[in-house]
Protein backbone atom coordinates (compact mmCIF):
# COMPACT_ATOMS: atom_id res chain seq x y z
CA UNK A 1 0.00 0.00 0.00
CA UNK A 2 1.75 3.11 -1.20
CA UNK A 3 1.59 6.35 0.75
CA UNK A 4 -0.09 9.00 -1.38
CA UNK A 5 0.55 12.67 -0.63
CA UNK A 6 -2.48 13.67 -2.73
CA UNK A 7 -4.86 11.70 -0.53
CA UNK A 8 -4.26 14.25 2.20
CA UNK A 9 -3.90 17.59 0.51
CA UNK A 10 -7.41 17.16 -0.96
CA UNK A 11 -8.81 17.52 2.57
CA UNK A 12 -7.75 20.43 4.76
CA UNK A 13 -10.23 20.23 7.62
CA UNK A 14 -10.23 17.67 10.44
CA UNK A 15 -11.43 17.34 14.00
CA UNK A 16 -7.89 16.80 15.26
CA UNK A 17 -4.48 17.56 13.77
CA UNK A 18 -1.55 15.77 15.38
CA UNK A 19 1.88 17.32 14.85
CA UNK A 20 4.68 14.74 14.69
CA UNK A 21 4.84 11.06 13.77
CA UNK A 22 6.54 9.32 16.68
CA UNK A 23 4.90 6.72 18.89
CA UNK A 24 3.03 9.31 20.94
CA UNK A 25 1.66 11.05 17.86
CA UNK A 26 0.60 7.92 16.01
CA UNK A 27 -1.05 6.31 19.02
CA UNK A 28 -2.91 9.58 19.75
CA UNK A 29 -4.23 9.56 16.18
CA UNK A 30 -5.47 5.99 16.58
CA UNK A 31 -7.16 6.72 19.90
CA UNK A 32 -8.84 9.85 18.52
CA UNK A 33 -9.98 8.05 15.38
CA UNK A 34 -11.57 5.30 17.45
CA UNK A 35 -13.42 8.01 19.38
CA UNK A 36 -15.19 9.10 16.21
CA UNK A 37 -12.91 12.01 15.36
CA UNK A 38 -11.42 12.71 11.94
CA UNK A 39 -7.66 12.96 12.33
CA UNK A 40 -4.60 13.94 10.30
CA UNK A 41 -0.96 13.45 11.28
CA UNK A 42 1.68 15.81 9.91
CA UNK A 43 5.41 15.14 9.83
CA UNK A 44 8.15 17.65 9.07
CA UNK A 45 10.54 15.24 7.34
CA UNK A 46 10.15 12.76 4.49
CA UNK A 47 10.18 9.83 6.94
CA UNK A 48 7.76 8.93 9.70
CA UNK A 49 8.64 7.52 13.09
CA UNK A 50 10.71 10.29 14.64
CA UNK A 51 13.03 9.49 17.52
CA UNK A 52 10.75 6.59 18.48
CA UNK A 53 11.92 4.65 15.41
CA UNK A 54 15.53 4.89 16.61
CA UNK A 55 14.69 4.01 20.21
CA UNK A 56 14.41 0.81 22.19
CA UNK A 57 10.64 1.07 21.96
CA UNK A 58 10.15 0.10 25.60
CA UNK A 59 7.36 1.58 27.68
CA UNK A 60 7.35 1.88 31.47
CA UNK A 61 3.87 0.77 32.56
CA UNK A 62 3.47 0.02 36.28
CA UNK A 63 0.81 -2.52 37.25
CA UNK A 64 0.56 -3.80 33.67
CA UNK A 65 -1.44 -6.83 32.57
CA UNK A 66 1.56 -8.79 31.26
CA UNK A 67 3.41 -8.76 34.56
CA UNK A 68 0.25 -9.59 36.49
CA UNK A 69 -0.46 -12.55 34.16
CA UNK A 70 2.95 -13.98 35.03
CA UNK A 71 2.30 -13.69 38.75
CA UNK A 72 4.02 -10.36 39.23
CA UNK A 73 3.18 -8.34 42.30
CA UNK A 74 2.68 -4.64 41.59
CA UNK A 75 0.05 -2.04 42.41
CA UNK A 76 -0.80 1.57 41.75
CA UNK A 77 -0.03 2.43 45.38
CA UNK A 78 3.44 0.90 45.17
CA UNK A 79 4.18 2.64 41.87
CA UNK A 80 2.93 5.97 43.21
CA UNK A 81 5.21 5.65 46.22
CA UNK A 82 8.14 5.05 43.87
CA UNK A 83 7.24 7.95 41.56
CA UNK A 84 6.82 10.37 44.42
CA UNK A 85 10.26 9.37 45.67
CA UNK A 86 11.98 9.50 42.28
CA UNK A 87 10.43 12.84 41.24
CA UNK A 88 11.22 14.27 44.70
CA UNK A 89 7.90 16.05 45.00
CA UNK A 90 8.43 18.16 41.88
CA UNK A 91 5.48 16.61 40.02
CA UNK A 92 1.86 17.04 41.12
CA UNK A 93 0.38 13.89 42.59
CA UNK A 94 -2.65 14.38 40.34
CA UNK A 95 -0.39 14.13 37.29
CA UNK A 96 1.23 10.96 38.60
CA UNK A 97 -2.23 9.60 39.36
CA UNK A 98 -3.37 10.33 35.82
CA UNK A 99 -0.41 8.43 34.42
CA UNK A 100 -0.74 5.41 36.68
CA UNK A 101 -4.51 5.18 36.15
CA UNK A 102 -4.33 5.36 32.37
CA UNK A 103 -1.05 3.70 31.35
CA UNK A 104 -2.29 0.08 31.77
CA UNK A 105 -5.56 0.97 29.99
CA UNK A 106 -3.64 2.59 27.13
CA UNK A 107 -1.51 -0.42 26.26
CA UNK A 108 -4.40 -2.83 26.86
CA UNK A 109 -6.44 -0.93 24.27
CA UNK A 110 -3.62 -0.76 21.72
CA UNK A 111 -2.87 -4.47 21.96
CA UNK A 112 -6.54 -5.35 21.56
CA UNK A 113 -7.27 -3.08 18.59
CA UNK A 114 -3.98 -2.65 16.72
CA UNK A 115 -1.03 -4.85 15.72
CA UNK A 116 1.06 -3.45 18.61
CA UNK A 117 2.34 -6.32 20.76
CA UNK A 118 4.47 -6.21 23.90
CA UNK A 119 5.95 -8.65 26.36
CA UNK A 120 7.09 -7.91 29.88
CA UNK A 121 10.81 -7.56 30.56
CA UNK A 122 10.64 -9.40 33.87
CA UNK A 123 14.29 -8.86 34.75
CA UNK A 124 14.57 -5.19 33.77
CA UNK A 125 14.71 -3.28 37.08
CA UNK A 126 13.49 0.20 37.85
CA UNK A 127 16.35 2.68 37.56
CA UNK A 128 16.40 3.66 41.25
CA UNK A 129 16.30 0.34 43.15
CA UNK A 130 17.30 2.06 46.40
CA UNK A 131 13.99 3.95 46.52
CA UNK A 132 10.97 2.45 48.24
CA UNK A 133 8.28 1.35 45.83
CA UNK A 134 10.78 0.23 43.18
CA UNK A 135 10.67 -3.24 41.65
CA UNK A 136 13.50 -5.47 40.39
CA UNK A 137 11.57 -6.00 37.15
CA UNK A 138 8.17 -6.20 35.52
CA UNK A 139 7.26 -2.58 34.81
CA UNK A 140 9.03 -2.22 31.46
CA UNK A 141 7.35 -3.72 28.40
CA UNK A 142 9.44 -4.71 25.37
CA UNK A 143 8.01 -4.74 21.81
CA UNK A 144 7.68 -8.06 20.03
CA UNK A 145 9.11 -8.39 16.52
CA UNK A 146 6.90 -7.11 13.71
CA UNK A 147 6.80 -8.35 10.11
CA UNK A 148 7.19 -5.17 8.06
CA UNK A 149 5.96 -6.85 4.88
CA UNK A 150 2.51 -6.08 6.34
CA UNK A 151 3.19 -2.41 5.55
CA UNK A 152 3.70 -2.83 1.82
CA UNK A 153 5.41 0.17 0.25
CA UNK A 154 4.91 2.19 3.45
CA UNK A 155 8.08 0.58 4.78
CA UNK A 156 10.10 2.79 2.43
CA UNK A 157 9.09 6.01 4.20
CA UNK A 158 9.55 4.64 7.73
CA UNK A 159 12.66 5.96 9.45
CA UNK A 160 15.25 3.20 9.61
CA UNK A 161 16.31 1.82 12.96
CA UNK A 162 19.57 2.99 14.45
CA UNK A 163 22.34 0.50 13.76
CA UNK A 164 23.02 0.55 17.49
CA UNK A 165 19.66 -1.16 18.12
CA UNK A 166 20.34 -3.99 15.64
CA UNK A 167 22.35 -7.16 16.15
CA UNK A 168 25.59 -6.69 14.18
CA UNK A 169 24.09 -3.46 12.88
CA UNK A 170 21.50 -5.18 10.69
CA UNK A 171 19.45 -7.90 12.44
CA UNK A 172 16.31 -7.16 14.45
CA UNK A 173 16.01 -8.49 17.97
CA UNK A 174 14.19 -7.68 21.18
CA UNK A 175 15.54 -5.98 24.28
CA UNK A 176 15.15 -9.32 26.05
CA UNK A 177 17.36 -10.93 23.40
CA UNK A 178 19.96 -8.17 23.82
CA UNK A 179 20.01 -8.57 27.58
CA UNK A 180 20.46 -12.33 27.34
CA UNK A 181 23.40 -11.90 24.99
CA UNK A 182 25.04 -9.04 26.89
CA UNK A 183 24.68 -10.71 30.28
CA UNK A 184 25.85 -14.00 28.71
CA UNK A 185 23.00 -15.94 30.19
CA UNK A 186 22.62 -19.65 29.45
CA UNK A 187 21.85 -20.17 25.76
CA UNK A 188 23.04 -16.76 24.57
CA UNK A 189 25.20 -18.18 21.76
CA UNK A 190 22.34 -20.31 20.43
CA UNK A 191 20.09 -17.24 20.53
CA UNK A 192 22.51 -15.26 18.37
CA UNK A 193 22.89 -18.12 15.91
CA UNK A 194 19.13 -18.42 15.52
CA UNK A 195 18.71 -14.70 14.92
CA UNK A 196 21.51 -14.65 12.34
CA UNK A 197 20.17 -17.73 10.51
CA UNK A 198 16.67 -16.29 10.44
CA UNK A 199 18.05 -13.19 8.77
CA UNK A 200 20.37 -15.04 6.37
CA UNK A 201 17.78 -17.51 5.09
CA UNK A 202 15.03 -14.96 4.50
CA UNK A 203 15.79 -15.28 0.79
CA UNK A 204 12.87 -13.18 -0.41
CA UNK A 205 14.02 -10.23 1.67
CA UNK A 206 17.73 -10.69 0.92
CA UNK A 207 16.99 -10.29 -2.78
CA UNK A 208 15.62 -6.83 -1.96
CA UNK A 209 18.49 -5.63 0.22
CA UNK A 210 20.11 -5.76 3.64
CA UNK A 211 17.16 -4.38 5.60
CA UNK A 212 15.68 -7.00 7.91
CA UNK A 213 12.07 -7.86 7.09
CA UNK A 214 11.40 -8.04 10.82
CA UNK A 215 11.45 -4.95 12.98
CA UNK A 216 12.30 -4.89 16.66
CA UNK A 217 12.42 -2.37 19.48
CA UNK A 218 11.31 1.13 18.42
CA UNK A 219 10.99 0.11 14.77
CA UNK A 220 8.54 -2.62 15.73
CA UNK A 221 6.40 -0.16 17.67
CA UNK A 222 6.35 2.40 14.85
CA UNK A 223 5.62 -0.20 12.17
CA UNK A 224 2.74 -1.65 14.19
CA UNK A 225 1.27 1.81 14.86
CA UNK A 226 1.58 2.74 11.19
CA UNK A 227 -0.33 -0.43 10.29
CA UNK A 228 -2.98 0.61 12.80
CA UNK A 229 -3.25 4.00 11.10
CA UNK A 230 -3.50 2.40 7.66
CA UNK A 231 -6.28 0.11 8.88
CA UNK A 232 -8.20 3.23 9.91
CA UNK A 233 -7.32 5.29 6.82
CA UNK A 234 -5.78 7.99 9.01
CA UNK A 235 -3.92 10.43 6.74
CA UNK A 236 -0.19 10.94 7.25
CA UNK A 237 1.25 14.04 5.61
CA UNK A 238 5.03 13.96 5.18
CA UNK A 239 7.26 16.92 4.29
CA UNK A 240 4.82 19.16 6.16
CA UNK A 241 6.44 21.49 8.68
CA UNK A 242 4.59 23.30 11.44
CA UNK A 243 5.20 27.04 11.20
CA UNK A 244 2.54 28.36 13.61
CA UNK A 245 -0.81 27.75 15.22
CA UNK A 246 -4.05 29.22 13.89
CA UNK A 247 -5.93 31.01 16.69
CA UNK A 248 -9.44 32.45 16.49
CA UNK A 249 -11.39 33.90 19.42
CA UNK A 250 -8.71 32.79 21.85
CA UNK A 251 -8.91 29.20 20.67
CA UNK A 252 -6.47 27.11 18.61
CA UNK A 253 -8.38 26.05 15.50
CA UNK A 254 -5.65 24.77 13.22
CA UNK A 255 -2.04 24.81 12.09
CA UNK A 256 -0.06 26.79 9.59
CA UNK A 257 2.43 24.59 7.76
CA UNK A 258 4.78 24.45 4.83
CA UNK A 259 4.26 21.42 2.62
CA UNK A 260 7.41 20.98 0.57
CA UNK A 261 7.97 24.73 0.93
CA UNK A 262 4.43 25.78 0.01
CA UNK A 263 2.06 27.28 2.62
CA UNK A 264 -0.75 24.99 3.73
CA UNK A 265 -3.30 25.62 6.48
CA UNK A 266 -5.02 22.65 8.11
CA UNK A 267 -8.10 23.36 10.18
CA UNK A 268 -8.64 21.49 13.45
CA UNK A 269 -12.26 21.77 14.58
CA UNK A 270 -11.67 20.16 17.97
CA UNK A 271 -7.97 20.31 18.83
CA UNK A 272 -4.34 20.42 17.82
CA UNK A 273 -2.08 17.91 19.59
CA UNK A 274 1.60 18.86 19.60
CA UNK A 275 3.68 15.66 19.59
CA UNK A 276 6.61 17.02 17.63
CA UNK A 277 9.45 16.17 20.01
CA UNK A 278 11.89 18.44 21.78
CA UNK A 279 14.43 20.99 20.58
CA UNK A 280 17.67 19.02 20.74
CA UNK A 281 18.35 19.45 17.02
CA UNK A 282 18.18 23.25 17.27
CA UNK A 283 21.63 24.62 18.17
CA UNK A 284 20.28 28.09 18.92
CA UNK A 285 17.75 26.77 21.43
CA UNK A 286 20.31 24.43 22.97
CA UNK A 287 22.62 27.38 23.61
CA UNK A 288 19.72 29.41 24.97
CA UNK A 289 18.42 26.83 27.44
CA UNK A 290 20.99 24.09 28.08
CA UNK A 291 24.31 24.21 29.87
CA UNK A 292 27.48 24.70 27.84
CA UNK A 293 29.11 23.01 26.07
CA UNK A 294 26.27 21.65 23.95
CA UNK A 295 26.02 20.45 20.35
CA UNK A 296 23.23 19.07 18.19
CA UNK A 297 25.71 16.55 16.79
CA UNK A 298 26.02 14.90 20.21
CA UNK A 299 22.33 13.99 20.26
CA UNK A 300 21.24 10.46 19.33
CA UNK A 301 18.03 11.81 17.77
CA UNK A 302 17.33 12.17 14.03
CA UNK A 303 19.05 14.96 12.15
CA UNK A 304 16.66 17.54 10.75
CA UNK A 305 13.89 16.67 13.21
CA UNK A 306 13.06 17.84 16.75
CA UNK A 307 14.01 21.47 16.25
CA UNK A 308 11.50 22.87 18.72
CA UNK A 309 8.73 23.97 16.35
CA UNK A 310 5.99 22.91 18.74
CA UNK A 311 7.71 24.55 21.71
CA UNK A 312 8.20 27.85 19.88
CA UNK A 313 4.65 27.88 18.54
CA UNK A 314 3.29 27.33 22.03
CA UNK A 315 5.46 30.06 23.51
CA UNK A 316 4.33 32.53 20.83
CA UNK A 317 0.77 31.99 21.99
CA UNK A 318 1.43 32.37 25.70
CA UNK A 319 2.18 28.82 26.83
CA UNK A 320 4.04 28.23 30.08
CA UNK A 321 7.24 26.17 30.00
CA UNK A 322 9.28 24.12 32.46
CA UNK A 323 12.48 22.03 32.64
CA UNK A 324 14.00 23.70 29.57
CA UNK A 325 17.48 23.25 31.03
CA UNK A 326 17.14 19.46 31.16
CA UNK A 327 17.58 16.64 28.67
CA UNK A 328 17.14 12.93 28.71
CA UNK A 329 20.93 12.86 29.02
CA UNK A 330 22.97 9.99 27.64
CA UNK A 331 26.67 9.71 26.80
CA UNK A 332 27.12 9.24 23.06
CA UNK A 333 29.72 8.20 20.52
CA UNK A 334 30.18 9.92 17.18
CA UNK A 335 30.65 7.24 14.50
CA UNK A 336 32.19 8.24 11.15
CA UNK A 337 29.71 8.21 8.26
CA UNK A 338 26.66 7.82 10.53
CA UNK A 339 24.05 10.59 10.70
CA UNK A 340 23.22 10.27 14.39
CA UNK A 341 25.45 9.77 17.38
CA UNK A 342 25.05 6.48 19.22
CA UNK A 343 23.96 6.34 22.82
CA UNK A 344 26.13 4.26 25.13
CA UNK A 345 23.55 2.62 27.37
CA UNK A 346 24.47 -0.91 28.38
CA UNK A 347 28.18 -1.15 27.63
CA UNK A 348 29.23 1.08 30.53
CA UNK A 349 28.21 -1.73 32.90
CA UNK A 350 30.36 -4.39 31.24
CA UNK A 351 33.23 -5.53 33.49
CA UNK A 352 36.69 -4.24 32.59
CA UNK A 353 35.86 -0.83 31.13
CA UNK A 354 36.14 2.49 32.97
CA UNK A 355 35.14 6.05 32.11
CA UNK A 356 37.59 8.81 33.03
CA UNK A 357 37.89 12.57 32.64
CA UNK A 358 40.86 14.54 31.35
CA UNK A 359 42.63 14.02 34.69
CA UNK A 360 42.49 10.27 34.14
CA UNK A 361 40.04 9.95 37.05
CA UNK A 362 36.68 8.27 37.31
CA UNK A 363 33.89 10.67 38.28
CA UNK A 364 30.73 8.53 38.53
CA UNK A 365 29.39 4.99 38.60
CA UNK A 366 29.74 3.81 34.99
CA UNK A 367 26.79 1.40 35.33
CA UNK A 368 24.36 4.07 36.53
CA UNK A 369 21.29 5.08 34.46
CA UNK A 370 22.30 7.14 31.45
CA UNK A 371 20.37 10.25 32.49
CA UNK A 372 22.29 10.41 35.76
CA UNK A 373 25.58 9.62 34.04
CA UNK A 374 25.10 12.35 31.44
CA UNK A 375 24.18 14.84 34.15
CA UNK A 376 27.29 13.80 36.09
CA UNK A 377 29.44 14.61 33.05
CA UNK A 378 28.22 18.20 33.18
CA UNK A 379 28.65 18.45 36.94
CA UNK A 380 32.20 17.11 36.83
CA UNK A 381 32.99 19.29 33.84
CA UNK A 382 32.16 22.33 35.98
CA UNK A 383 34.18 21.08 38.92
CA UNK A 384 37.26 20.23 36.84
CA UNK A 385 37.22 23.37 34.75
CA UNK A 386 36.18 21.72 31.51
CA UNK A 387 38.00 18.39 31.68
CA UNK A 388 35.04 15.97 31.51
CA UNK A 389 33.43 16.82 28.18
CA UNK A 390 34.49 14.77 26.40
CA UNK A 391 35.09 11.84 28.73
CA UNK A 392 36.89 8.66 27.72
CA UNK A 393 35.94 5.02 28.07
CA UNK A 394 39.09 2.92 28.48
CA UNK A 395 39.48 -0.89 28.27
CA UNK A 396 42.08 -3.57 27.61
CA UNK A 397 42.60 -6.34 25.04
CA UNK A 398 40.59 -8.90 27.03
CA UNK A 399 37.57 -6.60 27.16
CA UNK A 400 37.98 -5.84 23.47
CA UNK A 401 37.93 -9.59 22.69
CA UNK A 402 34.89 -10.40 24.81
CA UNK A 403 32.56 -7.39 24.77
CA UNK A 404 31.06 -4.78 22.49
CA UNK A 405 31.53 -1.05 22.90
CA UNK A 406 29.29 1.00 20.65
CA UNK A 407 29.84 -0.14 17.04
CA UNK A 408 32.93 -2.15 18.03
CA UNK A 409 31.66 -5.71 18.15
CA UNK A 410 33.68 -8.14 20.32
CA UNK A 411 37.10 -8.83 18.85
CA UNK A 412 36.28 -12.51 18.57
CA UNK A 413 33.62 -11.49 16.00
CA UNK A 414 35.17 -8.29 14.63
CA UNK A 415 38.97 -8.23 15.08
CA UNK A 416 40.86 -4.96 14.67
CA UNK A 417 41.95 -5.96 11.19
CA UNK A 418 38.33 -5.84 10.04
CA UNK A 419 37.54 -2.41 11.48
CA UNK A 420 37.09 0.45 8.99
CA UNK A 421 40.26 2.48 8.58
CA UNK A 422 38.26 5.69 9.14
CA UNK A 423 37.54 4.58 12.72
CA UNK A 424 41.20 4.49 13.79
CA UNK A 425 42.01 7.56 15.94
CA UNK A 426 38.57 8.92 15.08
CA UNK A 427 36.22 6.52 16.84
CA UNK A 428 38.78 4.57 18.83
CA UNK A 429 42.40 5.04 19.91
CA UNK A 430 44.80 2.17 20.58
CA UNK A 431 48.20 1.89 22.26
CA UNK A 432 50.45 -0.74 23.80
CA UNK A 433 50.74 1.04 27.17
CA UNK A 434 48.49 3.18 29.33
CA UNK A 435 51.03 6.00 29.19
CA UNK A 436 51.00 6.00 25.40
CA UNK A 437 47.21 5.80 25.29
CA UNK A 438 46.90 8.77 27.65
CA UNK A 439 49.25 10.77 25.47
CA UNK A 440 47.28 9.98 22.33
CA UNK A 441 43.96 11.07 23.76
CA UNK A 442 45.35 14.00 25.70
CA UNK A 443 44.64 13.03 29.30
CA UNK A 444 46.91 12.75 32.35
CA UNK A 445 48.84 9.49 32.33
CA UNK A 446 49.55 9.34 36.07
CA UNK A 447 45.89 9.80 36.89
CA UNK A 448 44.89 7.04 34.46
CA UNK A 449 47.45 4.60 35.87
CA UNK A 450 46.33 5.30 39.43
CA UNK A 451 42.69 4.83 38.45
CA UNK A 452 43.41 1.50 36.76
CA UNK A 453 45.36 0.26 39.78
CA UNK A 454 42.49 1.19 42.11
CA UNK A 455 39.88 -0.41 39.84
CA UNK A 456 41.91 -3.62 39.77
CA UNK A 457 41.72 -3.73 43.55
CA UNK A 458 37.97 -3.20 43.41
CA UNK A 459 37.68 -6.07 40.92
CA UNK A 460 39.41 -8.40 43.39
CA UNK A 461 37.19 -7.47 46.33
CA UNK A 462 34.02 -6.98 44.29
CA UNK A 463 33.35 -3.64 45.99
CA UNK A 464 33.75 -0.24 44.31
CA UNK A 465 34.31 1.93 47.37
CA UNK A 466 34.39 5.09 45.25
CA UNK A 467 31.07 4.90 43.38
CA UNK A 468 29.44 1.57 44.24
CA UNK A 469 29.46 0.15 40.71
CA UNK A 470 27.66 -3.19 40.57
CA UNK A 471 26.19 -2.65 44.01
CA UNK A 472 22.52 -2.83 43.05
CA UNK A 473 20.20 -4.82 40.84
CA UNK A 474 20.05 -2.17 38.11
CA UNK A 475 23.84 -1.99 37.76
CA UNK A 476 24.05 -5.77 37.51
CA UNK A 477 21.35 -6.02 34.83
CA UNK A 478 23.93 -5.59 32.05
CA UNK A 479 26.85 -7.08 33.94
CA UNK A 480 28.44 -10.39 32.94
CA UNK A 481 26.93 -13.03 35.21
CA UNK A 482 30.01 -15.22 34.71
CA UNK A 483 32.31 -12.64 36.32
CA UNK A 484 32.75 -12.98 40.10
CA UNK A 485 32.42 -11.56 42.69
CA UNK A 486 30.94 -8.50 40.94
CA UNK A 487 29.54 -8.88 37.39
CA UNK A 488 30.34 -5.21 36.64
CA UNK A 489 33.99 -5.26 37.78
CA UNK A 490 36.96 -6.96 36.13
CA UNK A 491 40.67 -6.08 36.23
CA UNK A 492 42.21 -4.05 33.42
CA UNK A 493 45.20 -6.16 32.49
CA UNK A 494 47.51 -6.42 29.51
CA UNK A 495 47.49 -4.24 26.44
CA UNK A 496 46.92 -3.23 23.83
CA UNK A 497 44.64 -0.65 25.46
CA UNK A 498 41.75 1.16 23.83
CA UNK A 499 39.94 4.44 24.38
CA UNK A 500 36.77 5.89 22.88
CA UNK A 501 35.49 9.47 23.21
CA UNK A 502 32.18 10.01 25.02
CA UNK A 503 30.23 13.20 24.39
CA UNK A 504 27.59 14.70 26.66
CA UNK A 505 24.70 13.64 24.46
CA UNK A 506 21.01 12.97 24.85
CA UNK A 507 18.01 11.10 23.49
CA UNK A 508 15.86 14.23 23.56
CA UNK A 509 15.16 17.32 25.62
CA UNK A 510 13.08 17.02 28.79
CA UNK A 511 11.63 20.53 28.95
CA UNK A 512 8.68 21.90 27.08
CA UNK A 513 5.14 23.20 27.35
CA UNK A 514 3.40 22.82 30.69
CA UNK A 515 0.31 20.60 30.53
CA UNK A 516 -2.43 19.63 32.94
CA UNK A 517 -3.65 16.13 33.79
CA UNK A 518 -5.63 15.98 30.54
CA UNK A 519 -2.60 17.02 28.43
CA UNK A 520 -4.07 20.50 27.82
CA UNK A 521 -1.42 23.20 27.40
CA UNK A 522 -1.43 25.80 30.16
CA UNK A 523 -0.69 29.49 29.71
CA UNK A 524 1.67 31.52 31.83
CA UNK A 525 -1.28 32.62 34.00
CA UNK A 526 -2.20 28.94 34.53
CA UNK A 527 -5.31 28.90 32.34
CA UNK A 528 -5.93 26.46 29.52
CA UNK A 529 -5.07 27.42 25.97
CA UNK A 530 -8.29 26.19 24.42
CA UNK A 531 -7.93 23.63 21.67
CA UNK A 532 -4.23 22.95 22.33
CA UNK A 533 -2.74 19.75 23.77
CA UNK A 534 0.87 18.56 24.03
CA UNK A 535 2.48 15.20 24.75
CA UNK A 536 5.92 13.61 24.74
CA UNK A 537 9.07 15.69 24.60
CA UNK A 538 7.15 18.70 23.29
CA UNK A 539 5.73 18.97 26.81
CA UNK A 540 7.58 19.34 30.10
CA UNK A 541 8.28 15.80 31.30
CA UNK A 542 5.65 14.36 33.62
CA UNK A 543 8.57 12.49 35.23
CA UNK A 544 10.20 15.74 36.31
CA UNK A 545 13.99 15.51 36.37
CA UNK A 546 13.93 11.77 36.99
CA UNK A 547 14.02 8.64 34.82
CA UNK A 548 12.11 6.02 36.83
CA UNK A 549 12.61 3.14 34.43
CA UNK A 550 13.20 2.05 30.85
CA UNK A 551 10.38 3.44 28.74
CA UNK A 552 9.75 6.56 30.82
CA UNK A 553 9.77 8.66 27.64
CA UNK A 554 7.49 6.67 25.33
CA UNK A 555 5.21 5.37 28.09
CA UNK A 556 4.04 8.86 29.16
CA UNK A 557 3.92 10.12 25.56
CA UNK A 558 1.53 7.36 24.53
CA UNK A 559 -0.44 7.47 27.77
CA UNK A 560 -1.05 11.22 27.67
CA UNK A 561 -1.99 10.83 24.01
CA UNK A 562 -4.64 8.37 25.20
CA UNK A 563 -5.75 10.85 27.87
CA UNK A 564 -5.85 13.71 25.36
CA UNK A 565 -7.95 11.75 22.86
CA UNK A 566 -10.44 10.82 25.57
CA UNK A 567 -10.67 14.41 26.75
CA UNK A 568 -11.12 15.82 23.25
CA UNK A 569 -13.85 13.30 22.51
CA UNK A 570 -15.63 13.96 25.79
CA UNK A 571 -15.75 17.69 25.03
CA UNK A 572 -17.25 17.52 21.56
CA UNK A 573 -20.22 19.66 20.59
CA UNK A 574 -23.29 18.72 22.63
CA UNK A 575 -25.29 18.16 19.45
CA UNK A 576 -23.02 15.31 18.46
CA UNK A 577 -23.63 11.86 19.88
CA UNK A 578 -20.26 11.30 21.55
CA UNK A 579 -21.10 7.68 22.18
CA UNK A 580 -21.33 6.92 18.45
CA UNK A 581 -18.07 6.00 16.80
CA UNK A 582 -18.60 5.26 13.13
CA UNK A 583 -15.33 6.64 11.81
CA UNK A 584 -12.08 6.22 9.89
CA UNK A 585 -12.02 2.47 9.64
CA UNK A 586 -12.26 1.73 13.36
CA UNK A 587 -13.58 -1.78 13.98
CA UNK A 588 -17.00 -2.29 15.54
CA UNK A 589 -15.27 -3.83 18.55
CA UNK A 590 -12.98 -0.79 18.90
CA UNK A 591 -15.94 1.57 18.61
CA UNK A 592 -17.82 -0.30 21.32
CA UNK A 593 -14.88 -0.21 23.68
CA UNK A 594 -14.29 3.49 23.01
CA UNK A 595 -17.95 4.11 23.74
CA UNK A 596 -17.74 2.21 27.03
CA UNK A 597 -14.75 4.34 28.09
CA UNK A 598 -16.70 7.57 27.58
CA UNK A 599 -19.74 6.40 29.51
Amino acid sequence: MKHEQSSISSQQEFDVVVVGSGAGAMSTAIFASDKGLSVAVIEKTDQYGGTSALSGGGIWIPNNDHFRAKGGNDSKALALEYLQNSTEGEVDITTLDAYLDNAPKMIRYLEKHTPVRYEVAEKYPDYYPHLSGSLPGGRTLDPELFDTSRLGDEIHTMRKASRSTLLMGKIAWTARDAHKAMARERGWRLLLIRRMLRYKFDFRQRRQGKRDRWAGLGSSLIAALRKGMLDRNIPLLLNTELTDLVVENNRVVGVQTKQQGEPLVLKANKAVVLASGGFEQNQELREKYLGAPTKTSWSATPKGANAGAGLEAGIRHGAATNLLDWCWWAPTLSVPNENESRGVFAERAFPGAIVVNGLGKRFYNEAAPYLEFGHAMYQDNLETGGKTIPAWVVFDAKFRFNYAMGPLMPGQIMPDARLPAAWNENLYWKADTLEELAQRIGIEADGLKETVAKMNEFAQTGVDTDFGRGGNVFDRYYGDLNVKPNPCLAPIGKGPYYAMKLNAGDIGTKGGLVIDDNARVLSENNTHIEGLYAIGNCSASVMGKSYPGAGSTLGPAMTFGYIAANHIAANQDAKRDTAGFVTQGASTEAQAEAQAECE
